[in-house]
């Protein structure tokens, strides 16, 4: 298997403006001696999951990963940054909260992950991919989870400190296994490189922001609103354990995709992975994260039931673009299709 550079060595350029906020935004973030000036009618006007909020968000996001390339690290703290970001958060909250159907439990939420439709769901990505999915789609599918998948468990880390007793001894337990087990080439980020590598996409940290649509970059936007608040533990923990309780089937479809349509060991290996570790990290997530985190403080029931079901909600709005682009034949990215890595 060939082994690559690590994608997280250096930090990615600004990507492109896409409207007001995101223009305010990377334009303040390109010059210390600039504050964004946004009015609140124009954040109020914002579509909530349209390309302009998310971009702006995802940028204000990525202060608390890897940050930008020549913008000043103090700049994670800015507090008209963090002002902005703030408005920009309850708007994509309040949408959230308006559209996601919350179900009588956490556990009836988690349940209802449960049960795979009959034979091909016409609807998931996983299906389409597996059966009849190119390798142009494969390509652009991995190009867009990258985003997450390059710093895949980070954002679940901001628990960590939230948690107590067996909610948090099961979650470091599972985190554990995400970072490799004390092995710097298992861990989950790094496999999902090599799977770029097989499929011979470039695997630089960042390289892919300005090709992935709002939907897409909304899945990773609410990893990390619901990460950087305490008071949205909840939804974090059920954002968590939706994505383990979902992972086997889908990741199975998709070892299988890669697979069929020859992409090389390392794209499949990462699926394979994914579908041994989180059969395991889904009982765990379950009996005790969830478990123990509903035993000590029973009141964040409701905050656990919608976390999943706002997990839910984005991955079929990024379904929905996926597959309505690829079946007219056109590509799901915001510009050309990904290109092949240069060295």
């Amino acid at each position: 298997m060939t082994t690559y550079l690590e994608p997280r060595q250096a930090s990615p350029p600004l990507p492109q403006e896409r409207g007001e906020l995101s223009r305010a935004v990377i334009t303040a973030l390109r010059s210390a001696a600039v504050r964004p000036d946004v009015p609140q009618a124009v954040v109020d006007a914002a579509v909530p999951y349209g390309e302009d909020l998310q971009l702006a968000l995802y940028v204000l996001y990525e202060l608390h990963y890897q940050g930008f390339a020549d913008v000043d690290d103090e700049r994670e703290w800015d507090p008209a940054l963090l002002t902005l970001r703030a408005a920009l958060e309850r708007r994509f909250l309040a949408a959230l909260r308006g559209d996601v159907p919350l179900p009588p439990t956490a556990h009836d939420a988690l349940d209802g992950l449960l049960i795979e439709p009959a034979g091909h769901d016409p609807d998931s990505v996983s299906h389409h991919l597996q059966r009849e999915g190119e390798l142009w789609q494969l390509r652009e599918y991995a190009a867009l989870r990258s985003l997450y998948h390059l710093k895949e468990a980070d954002p679940h880390v901001w628990v960590i400190p939230r948690l107590h007793g067996r909610a948090k001894a099961a979650m470091v337990a599972v985190e554990f296994d995400e970072f490799g087990a004390g092995r710097p080439d298992e861990i989950h980020a790094r496999l999902f490189a090599d799977l770029m590598g097989d499929l011979g996409l470039e695997t630089v940290y960042g390289h892919c922001t300005d090709a992935a649509p709002a939907a897409a970059l909304a899945t990773v936007n609410l990893m990390s609103l619901f990460g950087l608040h305490r008071a949205l533990r909840g939804a974090l923990v059920g954002h968590f354990a939706a994505v383990e309780v979902t992972s086997p089937p889908s990741s199975r479809r998709m070892a299988a995709a890669m697979r069929r349509t020859g992409t090389g060991p390392a794209a499949a290996r990462f699926y394979d992975e994914h579908v041994e570790a989180d059969a395991v990290h889904e009982q765990v997530v379950r009996r005790e994260v969830v478990g123990g985190l509903l035993a000590s403080e029973p009141g964040l029931d409701a905050d656990i039931a919608f976390g999943v079901g706002a997990t839910g909600l984005l991955e079929v709005r990024l379904a929905e673009h996926l597959l309505a682009k690829w079946r007219a034949g056109d590509s799901a990215l915001r510009s050309a299709r990904p290109a092949p890595r240069t060295s």
